[in-house]
């Protein structure tokens, strides 16, 4: 049986390129690890000094958080110079893959 595997990028919204704390608002549930958290606003910020920890916050009613280790990713965004979040879809599932805070600045989600 094949997956059917799509890429979506979506842009955060209010976001500004070298933000410390980026906000977004998610409008389907996804997948982070082996959590789903649910569709809502969310805010994107590294844990302390680590940038590879980043911690992911639900806000205005959205209790979901987790923190997630994450690592360099090279490429360019795909949402040009607008911070983004890029999930990759798999059959009706979307799981969170990376974090760009600017045109050549984005962090990939360890999977464990």
């Amino acid at each position: 049986m094949w997956s059917v595997m799509r890429k979506s990028v979506l842009v955060l919204a209010g976001g500004s390129a070298g933000a410390a704390i980026l906000h977004v608002k998610v409008p389907f549930p996804f997948v982070v690890e082996d959590r789903t958290l649910p569709a809502g606003e969310y805010t994107v910020q590294s844990v302390g000094a680590d940038p590879s920890k980043l911690l992911i916050r639900g806000e205005k009613g959205t209790t979901a958080k987790a923190v997630v280790l994450t690592m360099p990713v090279a490429g360019h965004d795909p949402a040009g110079e607008k911070p983004a979040l890029t999930f990759t879809r798999y059959e009706t599932q979307y799981r969170l893959t990376d974090v760009w805070e600017s045109r050549s600045r984005g962090r990939a989600i360890v999977q464990l």
